[in-house]
């Protein structure tokens, strides 16, 4: 396997779809490995090393949620992508909690699922090549977008892709009134009621990770977006 070759975990219930996505990727140039149940992906995880996870839902023995918890739990920044057959909003809201970084709903074509890994992949890789001007002080705290990091008193807290971009966003507009729809169409590319309904998600969880420093407030502008405030 070449230096660079990107290392997926699927994890997929379905074995025909499962074997047709490995083989389309396999070809692509990924070196993917295809696990059928969520236990499986789970323990693979734990012993080998991946840059991506493609997790369906549902899946038997643990689902698409509870292997996306255990990664997270272990990696913050690991990119995660749900596979779904459901058009439920509400569980779409519950994988960005849990920290996904998009979602695919099926069926879908090969070249969308390509299209999307390559979006995520091309968000991470600017993250990780930022420069040193890409550290911010937020009140108490230091956020290093480039580690996708935020510190208070010596307490780290790792932040995923999507966290630490709104973040950034927000930080180069401090005290000031950021839009919704310009947050939505650089962070989500796009400006839909779904996506305008997971960035409060994401907000609701930045507003948690600063509430260590009382001087800091992150606030609703009704109608408008939101503000980043730092009270000297």
């Amino acid at each position: 396997m070449e230096k660079n070759t990107i290392r997926i975990l699927l994890a997929e219930d379905d074995r025909n779809l499962g074997n047709i996505l490995k083989n389309y990727l396999d070809a692509k140039g990924y070196a993917t490995t295809l696990c059928v149940n969520g236990q499986e992906a789970t323990d693979t995880f734990a012993k080998k090393e991946f840059d991506f996870c493609i997790l369906d839902i549902m899946m038997p023995v643990k689902d698409g949620f509870a292997v996306a918890t255990e990664i997270r739990a272990a990696n913050r920044r690991l990119p995660i992508l749900f596979l779904t057959a459901k058009a439920f909003q509400e569980d779409k809201l519950k994988g960005f909690e849990i920290g996904a970084d998009d979602y695919i709903t099926k069926p879908f074509s090969m070249e969308e699922l390509l299209l999307r890994i390559q979006a995520i992949l091309r968000r991470t890789d600017e993250n990780k090549a930022g420069t040193p001007d890409n550290s911010y002080n937020i009140g108490q705290y230091t956020f290093d977008y480039n580690r996708q990091v935020l510190t208070i008193r010596g307490k780290e807290q790792k932040l995923t892709s999507k966290e630490a971009g709104l973040l950034k966003l927000l930080c180069t507009h401090s005290n000031e009134v950021l839009d919704r729809s310009t947050a939505l169409n650089q962070i989500w590319n796009d400006d839909s009621y779904f996506n305008a309904r997971s960035m409060d998600v994401y907000i609701v969880k930045l507003r948690k990770y600063l509430r260590d420093d009382p001087k800091v407030e992150l606030i609703n502008v009704h109608g408008v977006g939101f503000k980043l405030v730092m009270n000297h």
